[in-house]
């Protein structure tokens, strides 16, 4: 099973006022400041119901409906169509309507005067602001070749002027966080072992028992599976939750691991070692459809019970415990392969032992356990790939990866690396889409290092997030409200006695007009490509027309669609049978040719200095990380994020629930703003925890700016998967501070 993955592969498996952004720091005679919209009603005060919708308030993307008065936004509701998320839409979801009227959005084309992470906005028009992209942008180009660019892409609409820099352009040096601080790492590791990137394709629904390590279930709302997984547990299902914190999904588990962090893969091993030992494994479905089970078995036999025990800090008991449960209800058991797997920089093997242990349950394609529905089939149009080859491609030397199983695009740090130091090439000019690298990349003082090597720096987003200090052009885009483009597909049920699943198809459409002088992609992309010589590339002149060419095969149009509710729904196929040729690489022989190890194998962390605990982070179930942070409406739900403190620890710290702490790692940088203490018993003692995305920096998001402790701030370790060249993001220690006290935390 050659291990050649392209991104195209790796997706297929895979309120009411439009008032002015606050232009007091723009430097320009004229200020642009828009007349603020009339609260009062007009007209009849009838509502229309406007379809097609498709929230990217998270990355979920469930299917919407508008409620639409005298043109403005008044409410978002589920689609009733919808076989993914029905009329169920989140909090962030329902708040979608307040990131389309946030008076802090980018409203207009800028240019910074003053110095990159100290702007000084001047408004310019979009001819001037794409000129200067183009020309800067063509001027890298020519004197550095296409490697001098870099991009940090993310969310649906960074992936057409991704693809143009990738493949007309030619650049390699692509770092998408979605990939590389998040999910790439689980879908490399179980490529590698199945063939097959899980995405969150695990039948919870229909489980007996539900596996998760690290899955907070419950804090991410992802409305359809979360969904499921609650009628699993409604049904009878079982769950076990490793977790060193007593999370949503742990309140709610049969069996809670408070596990030490970094020991999750010796929990694995011991758990599939046991079942191999006492024959509790499914003998038929190792026997047809895995490979190398006697160099797998060898290879995890030292780990006894009561060795991950120790080096798990759990009972020897519990973990028999868990491993009995599982085999006792196989295969009709769940085992989550995760998210935000990107953890200690040993992840690649934890997600290998994952995807085993799922094979050693017989867990593939059945009921309860990792399916892989079958979706509809769409078109693939977008940008020419001209042929680059691997000379300027950092993850190659010698046309050997330096990190074989990477996600598509190439290793964030290797990009960093390269921009500082210039070896082995320069990286002049750098183009960010969407993403915000400063809340997103371990060590934000190496990116402001990056940043300041480059001769120009693009940005395009929908607000003026951290990263967007940096910009040299900062273009305002049009939020997913306004604009066509990501089309969800999916399968499910229309009924739930259904025998066969349905396919669904949601192209996104605008439920408003943008406003101000916000453009899409494709217009911003197109443009910039026209200026920089490859004009004759462009393969579709308007974003409509693009997504009528996606649709093409399936023989609908967005007219079709919207036509139809904004939903196409068509006949589908069982996600249940083992394909003949499915086989689960229990021992990996090309793993082993790439020189790691064929076999899941625990690598120990580093432990917690003396007086820290280990900074853990994850997501609140009202935000996406620092995407939501300006918006009101969420804000005032969680307007900091509280760090949670052992109990025993905060005594002896004389710290008490809600006092205001801030921070200092173990490589003495400080938070630069502070938060309140929730003192629990639910949280180990060498650990603290926080939840994403706080304490941003840029005073131009007015309700966000300093609101919490940005915890990224803290993260300055750098640790490195070795096999898939992505960041460890758990690595870091903090002690807290009081009144100016640093405070020791107790072993």
């Amino acid at each position: 099973m050659a291990f050649n993955l392209t991104r195209r592969k790796f997706l297929q498996t895979a309120s009411l006022a439009a008032a002015a952004v606050p232009l007091s720091k723009v430097v320009s005679a004229e200020t642009g400041v828009a007349k603020k919209a009339s609260l009062e009603a007009k007209g009849t005060m009838g509502d229309t119901t406007v379809v097609g919708g498709v929230c990217e308030m998270c990355f979920w993307r469930c299917q919407l409906t508008g409620k639409i008065r005298d043109g403005q936004l008044m409410k978002l509701e589920g689609n009733p169509k919808s076989i993914d998320n029905g009329m169920s839409i989140c909090a962030r979801g329902n708040a979608g309507v307040k990131l389309l009227y946030d008076v802090d959005r980018l409203k207009y084309p800028l240019k910074n005067v003053g110095k990159r992470g100290e702007p000084v906005w001047k408004r310019i028009s979009w001819q001037e602001a794409l000129d200067e992209c183009g020309s800067k942008l063509k001027a890298v180009v020519d004197q550095h070749g296409p490697q001098g660019i870099c991009i940090f892409p993310h969310g649906a609409s960074a992936t057409y002027p991704m693809h143009y820099f990738e493949h007309a352009v030619g650049t390699t040096n692509v770092s998408e966080a979605s990939f590389f601080q998040c999910r790439g790492i689980r879908d490399t590791a179980y490529v590698a072992t199945t063939g097959k990137a899980p995405n969150e394709t695990v039948d919870m629904a229909n489980a007996k028992v539900i596996f998760l390590v690290g899955s907070h279930l419950g804090e991410n709302i992802h409305v359809s599976h979360i969904k499921g997984y609650i009628k699993g547990l409604q049904g009878g299902a079982k769950l076990v939750v490793a977790d060193p914190r007593y999370s949503a999904s742990a309140a709610k588990s049969d069996i809670w691991v408070q596990i030490k962090p970094g020991t999750d893969t010796a929990y694995l091993l011991a758990i599939m070692n046991y079942l191999v030992k006492n024959n509790k494994y499914d003998k038929e479905f190792v026997a047809k459809h895995t490979v190398g089970f006697d160099k797998f078995s060898a290879a995890i036999s030292e780990w006894t019970l009561d060795k991950a025990a120790k080096e798990c800090d759990i009972p020897a008991a519990q973990i028999k415990e868990v491993a009995e449960l599982l085999a006792a209800n196989a295969p009709n058991v769940a085992i989550h392969p995760g998210r935000h797997v990107s953890w200690y920089g040993n992840d690649f093997q934890r997600e290998r032992a994952l995807a085993c242990l799922t094979g050693l349950l017989g867990a593939y394609y059945v009921k309860g356990g990792w399916i892989d529905p079958i979706n509809a089939k769409l078109g693939k149009p977008g940008w020419p790939k001209h042929e680059h080859g691997n000379e300027h491609n950092l993850n190659f030397v010698s046309d050997k990866k330096v990190y074989p199983f990477s996600p598509p695009g190439t290793p964030t740090e290797l990009i960093r690396d390269c921009a500082i130091s210039g070896k082995p090439y320069p990286i002049k000019g750098c183009v960010v889409w969407g993403q915000n690298p400063m809340q997103t990349i371990p060590k934000q003082e190496k990116m402001k290092q990056v940043f300041n090597a480059m001769d120009f720096v693009m940005c395009v987003d929908v607000m003026p997030t951290d990263v967007t200090m940096w910009a040299d052009i900062l273009l305002p885009e049009s939020s997913y409200l306004e604009r066509h483009d990501f089309i969800k597909t999916g399968t499910g049920k229309v009924k739930a006695d259904d025998k066969e699943p349905t396919q669904f198809i949601a192209p996104r459409m605008p439920l408003v007009a943008a406003m101000f002088e916000r453009k899409d992609q494709v217009y911003i992309t197109n443009e910039i490509a026209k200026r920089m010589g490859h004009e004759k590339d462009i393969p579709a002149q308007t974003l409509e027309e693009l997504v009528d060419k996606v649709l093409e095969p399936a023989k609908i149009t967005l007219a079709s669609v919207k036509a139809e509710g904004g939903i196409h729904l068509q006949p589908g196929q069982s996600p249940y049978g083992v394909p003949d040729d499915f086989k689960v690489q229990l021992f990996s022989d090309e793993v082993a040719a790439a020189g790691h190890p064929g076999a899941p194998t625990y690598k120990a962390v580093e432990g917690v200095p003396a007086g820290h605990a280990r900074l853990l982070y994850g997501r609140a179930p009202v935000h996406t990380f620092n995407r939501s942070q300006n918006n009101v409406w969420l804000n005032h739900e969680m307007p900091d994020n509280p760090v949670w403190l052992n109990d025993e620890v905060a005594v002896k710290l004389g710290l008490k629930n809600g006092d205001t702490v801030g921070f200092i790692n173990s490589e003495g940088v400080k938070s630069r703003t502070t938060t309140t203490v929730k003192v629990t018993p639910g949280i180990r003692k060498d650990c603290v925890y926080m939840y994403h995305g706080y304490g941003s920096a840029n005073p131009l998001m007015t309700a966000g700016v300093g609101k919490g402790v940005d915890d990224q701030s803290l993260i300055t370790k750098i640790a490195i998967d070795p096999e898939t060249g992505c960041h460890g993001m758990r690595n870091n220690f903090v002690k807290l501070t009081k009144d100016g006290k640093t405070l020791d935390i107790p072993a």
